[in-house]
């Protein structure tokens, strides 16, 4: 018999702390709690602002339920705000403006790179300058005298030597 393996399933269920409300809700209201307690801190008793504070204090207290309660999609809302906040910054629809004010200033091609330099052909002299340094096992210097089997290479100084008579 193959072994069995128990699947999770509700894995998207939050655990509920006190009685409906979970551990994410519950943060985010202590939260709101804390701003709207600085708020009455800072406009009521400091200032003296009674109409900032009630003002202030109901716009908290929306945000926080929103925040806590309300699902887009079956998201936490904090997602879907972070969602559409990445959206707005780097959007993924690009459309075509047909009408732009300013020319466009084509970029230039860099000129091309030199030629990369080639060694020269052998040329016929030069090779039978080798072919003679091979055959003398190393004995041949270039500023002798240009003899390769009894004749005058092309481009030598040496004239060949006369013929006996």
């Amino acid at each position: 018999m193959a072994n069995q393996y128990i699947v999770p399933q509700f894995i998207d269920v939050e655990d509920k702390i006190l009685g409906p409300i979970s551990v994410r809700q519950f943060i985010i209201i202590l939260g709101g709690m804390g701003l709207i307690v600085g708020a009455y801190q800072i406009l009521f008793r400091l200032a003296n602002q009674l109409y900032a504070f009630i003002f202030t204090a109901f716009s908290l207290f929306v945000a926080m339920i929103v925040f806590a309660f309300v699902r887009v999609n079956g998201r936490p809302f904090h997602l879907f705000m972070l969602n559409v906040l990445q959206t707005l910054r780097n959007p993924s629809l690009r459309v075509w403006n047909n009408q732009l004010g300013e020319r466009l200033e084509y970029r230039h091609e860099p000129p091309p790179p030199p030629p990369i330099p080639t060694k020269q052909a052998m040329t016929e002299t030069k090779l039978a300058q080798l072919a003679l340094l091979v055959d003398t096992g190393g004995a041949y210097h270039e500023d002798e005298e240009l003899l390769y089997w009894g004749q005058s290479l092309p481009g030598s100084r040496a004239e060949p030597p006369a013929p006996a008579v």
